[in-house]
């Protein structure tokens, strides 16, 4: 596994059990992801703070190097739709966690069956 981002000091959130690369760069700048090693990547994820440059990142992946399974989230539902109408996997955290609060606030159910903090933290610290 290999994760890029543009500033070291985001690899501090990786936790002391992350054994994979670490590549300081632009996950948009194809030299930078040939030196990740996209070439031979099964996944991509682009998971940055903007969705433009998450969904450059997954066309990127998808038309030039061909990876077989890309996803991308994106915080607008609306973008996140219609990129997800022209083939790319889109995970909109936005539209998530307002089914989950909707669903708390209407039936008192929390749709989660599976604490993914706790897996964050067994992983990562």
């Amino acid at each position: 596994m290999t994760i890029v981002d543009m500033q070291s000091e985001a690899f501090r959130r990786l936790g002391t059990k992350f054994k994979g690369n670490r590549i300081v760069g632009n996950g948009t700048d194809e030299d930078v992801l040939r030196r990740a090693g996209i070439e031979k990547a099964d996944l991509f994820f682009a998971a940055t703070q903007g969705d433009n440059r998450n969904i450059m990142g997954a066309q990127i992946a998808k038309h030039v190097f061909d990876v077989p399974q890309v996803i991308a989230r994106i915080y607008d539902p609306i973008r996140a739709d219609r990129y997800r109408q022209l083939g790319i996997t889109t995970l909109c955290t936005t539209t998530i966690a307002a089914g989950l609060l909707r669903d708390l606030a209407t039936t008192g159910d929390w749709g989660l069956s599976r604490d993914y903090s706790q897996d964050y933290l067994d992983m990562n610290v």
